[in-house]
């Protein structure tokens, strides 16, 4: 529980293991493409990811930070994801490669990040085969995230390098303090990572001139990246925070007033289903441990982990498979992952040990194989609703409205990456004048009265009364979304001629 501290890097790690862990990432990718292929078609799972895609052939061709050239705004989560996407549109990879790249090669180091964890932290765990890194692959949930356009793998990779290095005693706090600095520009709840960081530092220490070292050392790091963070955001947006930070959580009000316990039902269902269900005795048992050998890194990571969930079972709703509780999995699979490792090395059983261990270690990789189908079923039938609705629906407004039409719409992602209309956006992300009223809909009507609106555009369920009396002009008729009982999304007149 407690090694010496040693530079990261990936020495315990043979060839044979980077290559293996390549390949798995290469099957990965594969089986998902060619199911979102053979579903519908290649694409995202998430509307939200066009909006990255749509700053970053902005910031690559047009030199600027902006959804509609010309416009600065503040509307992407994620500077720092969007600026490596900018990459893929300057060598002419992108949208989709790019992306894809990218995700399998952030998913191909967040596996060696945790296989190298579990082989520091437990010095016997010396496998013939890179089993952590295969468990991180062909996790369902982080398959799906690494192939979503999202930055939320990545996120999660910082997260887990971070809190690994606190778990293995890192003296390097000056680190430390850069990547959490790092995390903030992937995603504003990076700042979470300040607590862990500070607690471990405070409780490993041994002396107060340590801590204070310590603490200047991160403080210093942590700053010399948040600080322009605050300071671009300010500039291109006008607040200390993206957008995206104000209007989810207004958008999202309602989820805060259900019930805890239902909220907590939600959570679970999302965060277990697949090998995580038969993880959760060896995440009890790591926190027993942690809690015996006194090892405050681990209990840091610990409470950064469970302290992250309840923060977004208190905010927002646990829907698209939890994508937003999403960068804390990896850290929550790699310590049940750690527990079954220490179990079957131990005596708990004596001679029954090994019947339990097998059971055990064969119930995480047939329900992990299992999902493997599952996931990949999930990112297509997800892929296709959205190239079928959203992706469907922005050609069809690019190529049959005026040119000047305004368009108030709900989901801005893929109207933003196919068309040039100009757009209010009624989600609060390029628009934040909506936000304080961004559930109203009779305000949200006034509003789009007082812009002179033309059109509408949004699924029917979103805003019932707005559009209850409203003239359909386009319906996607996506046969994916109606055999989910669902309506399709629609362009309604707003303003008659």
């Amino acid at each position: 529980m407690k090694p010496k501290y040693s530079e990261l890097n990936l020495n315990s790690l043979s060839k044979r293991d980077i290559l293996l862990t390549a390949i798995a990432v290469g099957l990965m990718v594969s089986i998902y493409l060619l199911a979102s292929r053979a579903k519908y078609a290649l694409g995202f799972p998430l509307d939200d990811s066009w909006i990255h895609q749509t700053y970053a052939r902005n910031l690559a061709q047009s030199g600027e930070w902006s959804f509609r050239v010309g416009v600065t705004s503040a509307g992407s989560t994620s500077p720092l994801w969007s600026a490596l996407l900018a990459i893929g549109f300057l060598i002419k990879l992108s949208p989709y490669f790019w992306t894809y790249f990218l995700g399998a090669l952030v998913i191909f180091l967040l596996a060696l990040v945790c296989e190298w964890g579990a082989r520091k932290l437990l010095p016997s765990y010396q496998p013939k085969f890179p089993w952590v890194a295969f468990l991180t692959v062909f996790e369902w949930h982080l398959s799906w995230a690494a192939l979503s356009g999202m930055e939320t793998l990545l996120h999660g990779l910082i997260v887990t390098l971070v809190l690994l290095l606190l778990m293995t005693h890192s003296p390097r706090y000056l680190t430390l303090g850069l990547l959490s600095g790092l995390a903030v520009w992937v995603r504003p709840d990076g700042l979470t990572l300040l607590a862990p960081v500070l607690l471990t530092l405070m409780l490993a220490e041994k002396d107060n001139s340590s801590r204070l070292q310590a603490l200047g050392k991160y403080l210093i790091g942590f700053g010399a990246l948040f600080i322009p963070y605050l300071l671009f955001n300010l500039y291109v947006g006008g607040t200390p925070m993206p957008n995206t930070f104000y209007a989810k959580q207004a958008e999202y009000a309602a989820w805060q007033t259900k019930p805890i316990v239902e909220r907590i039902g939600q959570l679970s269902l999302q965060l277990l289903a697949g090998a995580g269900i038969a993880l959760l005795p060896g995440v009890v048992a790591w926190i027993v441990l942690s809690v015996k050998k006194q090892a405050w890194g681990s209990l840091a990571a610990l409470l950064w982990c469970f302290g992250y969930l309840a923060l977004y079972l208190s905010r927002l709703p646990v829907y698209q498979h939890g994508r937003y509780i999403m960068p804390a999995m990896p850290i929550f699979f790699l310590f049940g992952a750690l527990a079954l490792i220490n179990f079957t090395q131990g005596k708990s059983f004596k001679r029954y040990q090994w019947a339990v261990s097998a059971v055990w270690q064969l119930s995480v990789g047939v329900i992990c194989a299992a999902f493997i189908f599952v996931g990949a079923n999930a990112y297509a039938e997800d892929v296709a609703i959205i190239e079928s609705e959203m992706v469907v629906t922005a050609k069809w407004v690019s190529q049959n409205l005026s040119p000047d039409a305004l368009l108030a719409v709900h989901d801005i992602g893929a109207l933003g990456y196919f068309d040039d209309h100009q757009l209010i956006d009624l989600a609060g992300l390029v628009s934040p004048e909506v936000i304080p009223f961004i559930k109203d809909e009779e305000r949200l009507a006034q509003y789009l009265d007082e812009k002179d609106a033309d059109y509408l555009i949004a699924f029917p369920g979103f805003y019932p009364r707005l559009t209850q009396n409203l003239e359909p002009v386009f319906i996607s008729n996506s046969q994916i979304t109606l055999a989910l009982g669902e309506k399709n999304m629609t362009v309604y007149m707003w303003k008659t001629p």
